[in-house]
């Protein structure tokens, strides 16, 4: 078997190097600052929220990462930063600074919320160096800038939370104004997030993402570390470092070979801000996993990136993923965002005797062993295959939409597949149209069908998932619609909008092992007024790109009336260009079960190899049987979705 490129277990960077590599971040963004350091405005094109809220970005982002060199130094400073970040913060918090230094005020603009809990938890964090050092009226005048926070209601309902509670906690520890009933207010908002195997939900959508991690796992152990958070802290017993505890099961299990996260949800050019949750779990000493292990996958996450060009040569973050790759932005996205990867830098604020740097490495799951999970929260089947160090996800619960909704479908959120080696489809045509990891009507304009607000019909796993027979299953009812899209759009992660119109209903099944994908789809029924000639059944695959030694395969296994394509694509991507994904298509047959072998590997000799896999199903029994590529044999129950 040729694979290329071979898995490489690499070796980890120490904190020495994580360091140098964090010290050239922040010393290569001062150029960018105002003369008073008040805003550090990276370049580019201005931000969708203004040139004032891209420089108060740029210092509390890069804030962030100097606060953890600055701890887990106990404050030794060669780089001189908390001065620096101290001038800044006089001339940000003075309401007389000229509009070059001046901070956009937090009754002014609702981003400048998000900015105002990274200052807050960094000065105390480095309270010794920057707080108690500043004069009294810079310090007052801090006091003044955080305070509107206390009794504003105007925050999202999602990770916006933590913004409010961090810094009113801070405020609390100064003497400030704060209110306890909005502090328990935001932990108990936070609490309606939890979900199964302590996922986070980001919203009371279905909007399972990396925000999980580096945002709602982040700040409950970063929180009940402040001055002013004891009490409330201490009310909460272990419950979120038991949370953070078992959400790191699954996401271990989603970090490649080679560093690479999934490449999935909103805001993914905080690129290895990804990082963050298991930094954090060593910092809150979760009980099951090692900080070895905890290391390495944070570590591989951060290198990754650096060996893929992020930063660029003059060690600035871009917009993009590896290199930059604007459309990769959402409308929040300004010139300066990017530096919220510095939460992924965060093992930097635990000093070179913690175990996080002391522990042995432990290798990460894809390094050790074949991956089967059913995560229940985000509806997920994971697979990994350690022999090309792929880690797949099937999506059959994530849509950043609620059931019953008909919205357009979010390339971020809502295709049936996801994976750290491919990217979906993200120039405008992916967001109007499903057309990679989906399964659509394509009615007789060529327009495909949408499936958010579906029905999840559940995940599991049939076996031992260490066997050579074990099967995940996952399985989605939708109702798919055609949508006529709005002509204005939020582009804020979730699915495009629009008059939707009923396409009809399909069950998807997906029976997953290894680097394949059993894919079975029936039209339950046609939405009123629908023709069956009229449109068509289509399954489509992986999207790769030239030159990345993958192989996306989409074979039919039952049904032989399929048509072959392949769709292409210039500039969709953040991997490269252009963008390939193969589909299949089928005669609308309501009632009929179709299915076909979906496959993503680096296996030069997969094409042959999936088309000697069959796919039956029983009827009266309600099973599935599959013959996979590699000879084995499978039964399926189907009892539950068919």
């Amino acid at each position: 078997m040729d694979l290329s490129p071979p898995p490489v277990k690499a070796a980890e960077w120490d904190r020495a190097r994580l360091a140098t590599f964090a010290d050239g971040l922040l010393t290569s963004v001062r150029q960018f600052a105002s003369p008073q350091h008040g805003r550090i405005t990276l370049p580019g094109p201005e931000g969708g929220y203004g040139h004032a809220i891209d420089g108060l970005e740029g210092f509390t982002r890069t804030l962030l990462l100097a606060g953890f060199r600055l701890a887990g130094e106990n404050g030794d400073d060669p780089l001189g930063l908390a001065d620096w970040y101290a001038q800044g913060i006089a001339a940000g918090t003075d309401p007389n600074a000229n509009e070059q230094e001046r901070w956009v005020g937090i009754n002014e603009h609702g981003q400048a919320k998000v900015e105002a809990a990274s200052l807050a938890l960094i000065l105390d964090m480095t309270r010794p160096w920057i707080w108690d050092r500043l004069d009294a009226r810079v310090q007052e005048n801090v006091i003044n800038y955080l305070a509107p926070v206390v009794g504003n209601t105007d925050y999202p309902i999602n990770n916006w939370c933590w913004f409010r509670l961090v810094v009113q906690t801070f405020l609390k520890s100064v003497g400030g104004p704060h209110s306890l009933d909005d502090m328990r207010a935001d932990l108990a908002l936070h609490d309606t997030f939890a979900r199964d195997g302590g996922w986070m939900s980001d919203g009371d959508e279905r909007s399972y993402d990396h925000y999980a991690g580096w945002a709602l796992h982040l700040y409950p152990p970063l929180w009940a570390r402040m001055k002013g958070a004891e009490d409330l802290a201490a009310e909460r017993g272990t419950i979120d470092r038991d949370r953070l505890d078992a959400f790191l099961g699954d996401a271990l299990a989603l970090v490649g070979a080679d560093g690479s996260p999934l490449l999935q949800g909103r805001s993914l050019t905080y690129r290895f801000a990804a990082a963050a949750p298991y930094w954090v779990g060593a910092l809150a000493e979760v009980p099951s996993h090692s900080p070895g292990l905890l290391r390495r996958a944070a570590t591989r996450i951060v290198q990754h990136f650096a060996d893929a060009g992020a930063p660029t040569s003059d060690g600035i973050l871009t917009i993009g993923w590896h290199d930059q790759w604007r459309q990769i932005a959402q409308s929040y996205t300004g010139p300066s965002s990017p530096y919220w990867a510095s939460k992924g830098l965060l093992g930097l604020a635990l000093p070179a005797n913690h175990p996080v740097w002391t522990a042995p490495s432990q290798p990460l799951p894809i390094e050790s062993d074949t991956i089967l999970r059913a995560s229940q929260a985000p509806g997920w089947i994971i697979s990994g295959t350690p022999d090309d160090g792929i880690v797949r996800v099937l999506n059959h619960g994530t849509d950043h939409a609620c059931t019953g909704d008909d919205s357009g479908d979010s390339p971020l959120y809502a295709r049936l597949g996801y994976s750290t080696a491919t990217s979906p489809l993200l120039d405008d045509a992916g967001w109007a149209s499903p057309d990679e990891q989906s399964v659509t009507l394509v009615d007789a304009n060529g327009r495909a069908s949408h499936r958010s607000g579906f029905d999840t019909l559940g995940v599991r796993i049939d076996g031992e998932p260490s066997s050579d027979t074990a099967v995940g299953v996952g399985a989605t009812r939708v109702a798919a619609h055609w949508i006529d899209l709005a002509s204005q759009q939020t582009l804020h992660g979730s699915g495009w909008t629009g008059q939707a119109t009923p396409a009809g209903t399909l069950t998807v099944i997906s029976l997953v092992r290894g680097a394949y994908e059993a894919r079975l789809v029936r039209v339950d029924a046609l939405a009123s007024g629908v023709i069956a000639a009229d449109a068509t059944l289509r399954i489509s695959g992986w999207p790769v790109v030239d030159g990345d030694g993958l192989t996306s395969t989409v074979t039919p296994a039952l049904g032989s009336e399929a048509t072959a394509g392949q769709l292409t694509r210039d500039n969709a991507s953040p991997m490269g260009s252009p963008s390939r994904v193969p589909y299949l298509d089928y005669p609308v047959t309501p009632g009929t079960w179709t299915s076909s072998l979906v496959g993503l590997t680096r296996d030069t000799a997969a094409v042959d190899a999936a088309a000697t896999a069959t796919i039956t199903i029983d009827p009266t029994s309600r099973q599935a049987h599959v013959t996979w590529p590699d000879g084995a044999a499978t039964t399926t129950n189907l009892t539950d979705t068919i």
